[in-house]
Order: C-alpha cells, then sequence, then structure tokens
C-alpha cells in the first residue's frame, strides 16, 4: 500500500521543525540548559500540546485501541472489522514507530452505552494513543465526545450517521472511512425509484442515528410518495402491528434499514402479511450479513435488497494481497467493512510515525499533532479508493454505494 505523500512530507517537516529547535540558542551559540539539545525539543513539543504526549519507553508496546461491537447479534459487523485491523497491524510486522503494537479491545454493544463504557476504559488507559471505532453510530456518538475531551483521536471503518460529521455536532477527534449515509440513503432512493420503478414507499427505522438518518435520507430523496415512516425500537421482535398500519397503503416497496436481529423480525413477518406480497423489501449495510438471512430465515430473505459499501474494489491489492492474507486467519468475512478498517488503521498508523519523537530511548507522541495529522490525509491510496479527510472527519466523501439482492441464500451485487 502506498502511504500518503502528504503525511511522509508533513514527518519530514516535523522532523526540521525538532532540528531547528533543538539548535537554537540565546544569541550566543550556548545549547540549552539541560545540554540536551533533543530532549529540550520534546518536553517544549508535548508541553505546547494541549492534550501533552504519550510517552513509550524504548522497547514497550504502542497501544491502540479498538471499539467495535464483538459480542451479540451484530458481532459480525464489528468482529470483520476487528479482523481487518489487525491484518493491518501483521502487514507492518506489528511495529509503529520502532515499536511493537498492542491492542486493547473494548465492546461498543452497538449500542449508546456500550460506546460510553468503552470509550470512558480507553480514555482511562493513558498509554492509548489512538482508537479505531466505533462500529454502530449510536456508540460512536458518545465515544466521539469522550475521547475528543480526553485529547485521543477516534476513527470508525463503519459510522455512517450524518450526525457524526455534521459541522454543528462533529466532535474534533472524531474521523470515518466509512461513507456518509447521505450518500447511501440517496442511492437507495435512486435504486427504488430507477430500478425497480417504486412509486410509493415506506419507512422503518429503530431510532438509532444510523436507521433514523438513513431513514430520513431515503424519504427527501425518493422520487415518489412515501405512504409512512414508522419507528420500532431496538429489541423489539414483533412488527405485526407496525407492518400491518404500512400494510394498509400496500407500497411498492419498505425501506427498513436497522441491524441483523430487528431486521430478520421485520423481514419475515413481512412474509406472512398478504397485503404485501407485492412489496419489494430492502434494508442497509447494518443487515449485510450472513447473520441476518439466518435471523430472516433463508426463504425469507430471498429477493430482498440491501444497500452497502460498493465492494468493487480497483487495483489488485484487495484480491491478490489483502484477501488471502484475512482468509488465511480468519476464514471468509462476515461483513462489508473490513477493507475500510485496514485503511482506517493505516492512516492512524501512518500518523504515529508522522509525529512520533524518539529521544534516549523514549518515544513522545503529541496528541494533537497526531489528530491534525491525520486530518490532513489527502489522496492517501487506500483499498477502499483515494481518501481524503474534510475539516469535519469525512474521508470517503466520494464513497461507491452498491445494492445487493438475495439469491439462493447469499449476495449478489445488482447495482450500479
Amino acid at each position: 500500500m502506498k502511504r500518503s505523500k502528504f503525511l511522509s512530507i508533513l514527518s519530514l517537516l516535523f522532523a526540521l521543525l525538532l532540528v531547528a529547535a533543538a539548535c537554537a540558542d540565546d544569541g550566543d551559540g550556548d545549547e540549552t540548559e539541560n545540554g540536551d539539545n533533543g530532549e529540550a525539543g520534546a518536553a517544549e513539543m508535548c508541553e505546547a500540546d494541549e492534550f501533552g504526549c504519550v510517552e513509550v519507553a524504548e522497547g514497550d508496546p504502542i497501544t491502540i485501541g479498538t471499539l467495535l461491537v464483538i459480542s451479540g447479534e451484530n458481532a459480525s459487523l464489528g468482529q470483520d472489522s476487528q479482523n481487518g485491523i489487525v491484518i493491518a497491524a501483521n502487514m507492518r510486522d506489528n511495529e509503529v514507530a520502532g515499536h511493537p503494537i498492542e491492542f486493547d479491545h473494548q465492546d461498543d454493544l452497538c449500542a449508546a452505552e456500550g460506546g460510553q463504557s468503552g470509550s470512558q476504559a480507553l480514555a482511562a488507559n493513558e498509554s492509548v494513543v489512538g482508537v479505531i471505532g466505533t462500529s454502530c453510530s449510536s456508540s460512536g456518538e458518545p465515544a466521539a465526545q469522550i475521547l475528543s475531551e480526553s485529547g485521543i483521536v477516534i476513527i470508525s471503518p463503519s459510522n455512517t450517521a450524518p450526525s457524526l460529521t455534521d459541522p454543528a455536532t462533529h466532535q474534533p477527534f472524531y474521523l470515518r472511512t466509512a461513507h456518509n449515509d447521505e450518500i447511501q440513503g440517496a442511492a437507495m432512493a435512486d435504486f427504488a425509484s430507477s430500478e425497480l420503478q417504486a412509486e410509493t414507499a415506506a419507512t422503518i427505522h429503530d431510532g438509532s442515528p444510523y436507521a433514523e438518518g438513513l431513514a430520513n435520507v431515503f424519504a427527501e430523496e425518493f422520487q415518489g410518495e412515501v405512504t409512512a415512516q414508522e419507528a420500532v425500537q431496538v429489541g423489539d421482535r414483533d412488527m405485526r402491528p407496525v407492518l400491518t398500519s404500512i400494510a394498509a397503503n400496500t407500497p411498492d416497496l419498505i425501506y427498513y434499514p436497522v441491524f441483523v436481529a430487528e431486521g430478520g423480525s421485520i423481514t419475515s413477518q413481512a412474509r406472512e402479511i398478504s397485503e404485501l406480497n407485492d412489496t419489494d423489501l430492502a434494508g442497509a449495510d447494518g443487515m449485510l450479513t450472513a447473520d441476518w438471512i439466518a435471523a430472516a430465515g433463508e426463504p425469507n430473505a430471498e429477493g430482498v435488497y440491501l444497500s452497502g459499501p460498493d465492494l468493487e474494489f480497483s487495483g489488485s491489492f484487495y484480491e491478490e494481497d489483502f484477501l488471502p492474507a484475512y482468509e488465511a486467519e480468519f476464514g471468509e468475512p462476515t461483513s462489508v467493512f473490513h477493507a475500510h478498517a485496514f485503511d482506517a488503521t493505516n492512516i492512524l498508523l501512518d500518523g504515529i510515525e508522522a509525529v512520533a519523537m524518539t529521544e534516549d530511548g523514549t518515544t513522545f507522541i503529541p496528541r494533537t499533532a497526531l489528530k491534525d495529522a491525520m486530518f490532513a490525509t489527502s489522496g492517501y491510496e487506500g483499498i477502499i479508493g483515494a481518501l481524503t479527510c474534510d475539516e469535519t472527519g469525512d474521508c470517503n466523501p466520494e464513497a461507491s454505494i452498491s445494492v445487493s439482492v438475495v439469491e439462493n441464500g447469499d449476495f449478489s451485487r445488482i447495482w450500479p
């Protein structure tokens, strides 16, 4: 993989600044008072950083936090991302800035409570340099705030809620390689109108920032009539009242961008309602996993349309290098954000290498400088494309969305 040219230049400029600081004198050519120019430079840089530096002793590991859903009904989503993170570290010989890489894995539970507790645990670990996470946007909102307040950068492979990078609500240490659901919701609305020729549609969300954001964007962008906008709760299993209400208007399509368990219940119970026999069913990437097919029941899942990141990546690295390494260690991918996690990991590790200062065997990593280096990522050649991070942390603003349909118990990409 090519590293960002910008980060390489930034690293060189940073080193030159340190040299200049070390060589500075009081006008008569004397060295700094302690006689160790490099140590004075690191001390000054760390003191100037609002959140200070992480200090790593010679031979000690650099700790990277992860905050992903790795238990429960949505574990396939987070485990897939965690596997991509591990492959990124493996391909760097598990080393960054001259230190071994160590992980502190936390569970975001795909819920606000998990995002809060997991980020608090990571913030309490003073050795954590940066965090890759969260899986779910509902976890991402509290995590982004807690970690930003602690000066710990967080980059997500799969948060897609528009609120996380909205200028009005963005937290300063938060970035993502995942697409923004303003893109995905509009893509599904386009597909429904242009490909399925749907003239009427209803939406269902589960109250999460992810699902509600997607449903709202779809409703705004859909070219036909939206006959209903319904909500369920996470944990609900009886979806018949909502589906019966929607069925009264026999919409051409129901769009329910929720997660595995709720999506499985909606799918199976929609098949029981005769008024919906001719209604197309559609979801999003929170259901784009074999676990959702199992939850819905394979016959019920047949013919359901699901939007998500387009995995038709250009270049040979994904097929010839990444996937063989992933499958050799973990088997087949279980979801669709492993490549996004791989790229997020490399952006973080490149940022560490760009700003780390090693003096007298100790490595100093300024927290704000690390965040700034990551936000300065431009033209980074990742698996998922050329990534450039904007001022609110969207690093994949030109993301491609595809639509797959379930055929014979598997996902088949059909659009575009």
